[in-house]
């Protein structure tokens, strides 16, 4: 991988991670035209989604600061309620994460067709969600975060949408808009940040390595993902705000057919 192919991977993920039209989709597009093998560089993979986790922290370091602060109180307060949601959240992808990541990974990479169709199914969800109409709720429930946590379990299926999915799931459930793509986003640092350890472990004890990439193009990939992202991260949350996932919605009905059209011939 050269520094331009690990700047436009950067690029994508940095944006796609925020946007509702499933970054691991895009990167799965990306490895067909570019002709890059991620499943070879694990490595970087799990750098470009630390360089995301770390726009999120900037980006959103007033709700953390907030959340931090208050858990240092000690007590049941609304600060506590919203970790103790973020940790429930968790739950669903963890299970999928250690019992079948490894299989859905070998099963959809390099594996356009059903890349496409998932991505149809991200823009079936993102318009459903256009025009139900649930009534509105003033707090999450943990209920409601177990659920989106399911949602963000399936969402390890390249083409479906993380943020997408999990915003998706939150508004059907009747939650403000106002506060859930800051919680979707506050939801999905543990899990990548629990992958990029065990990345890390796995290149100390030698069972993974950089599968090639140099210094250069890693440092152009993180810088890339982490700039994208910080601007994705905050057009997301306006763009959560006026409901306007509709319009992601027909981009990624778009790109999934491309993606089976192309697939099949």
């Amino acid at each position: 991988m050269d520094w331009l192919q690990a700047l436009i991977m950067g690029i994508i993920q940095g944006l796609t991670e925020y946007l509702p039209v499933s970054s691991s989709g895009h990167l799965e597009l990306g490895n067909a035209i570019l002709g890059v093998k991620m499943e070879e560089n694990l490595t970087f993979d799990v750098m470009l989604h630390v360089a995301t986790v770390l726009s999120t922290l900037v980006i959103l370091w007033k709700e953390i600061d907030w959340i931090l602060k208050g858990l240092f109180k000690c007590k049941m307060n609304e600060e506590t309620k919203y970790v103790i949601n973020i940790i429930i959240s968790m739950i669903p992808v963890a299970v999928v994460g250690f019992l079948f990541k490894d299989q859905i990974e070998a099963f959809f990479t390099g594996n356009i067709l059903l890349v496409g169709c998932c991505l149809m199914v991200t823009a079936a969800l993102l318009i459903f969600t256009y025009y139900a109409r649930p009534r509105k709720k003033e707090h999450l429930s943990p209920v409601d975060a177990f659920i989106m946590g399911i949602a963000q379990a399936v969402a390890v299926l390249p083409g479906i949408s993380r943020s997408g999915s999990t915003i998706a799931t939150g508004l059907l459930l009747g939650n403000k808009k106002e506060r859930l793509a800051q919680f979707s986003f506050l939801m999905v640092i543990p899990p990548i940040l629990g992958q990029a350890l065990l990345s890390v472990k796995d290149f100390i004890t030698g069972e993974e390595t950089f599968g090639g990439v140099g210094a250069v193009p890693m440092a152009v990939g993180f810088l890339a993902a982490f700039i994208s992202g910080c601007f994705a991260c905050k057009w997301m949350i306006n763009i959560v705000k006026k409901g306007k996932l509709v319009y992601f919605g027909i981009y990624c009905a778009i790109i999934g057919t491309i993606a089976i059209i192309y697939s099949l011939f």
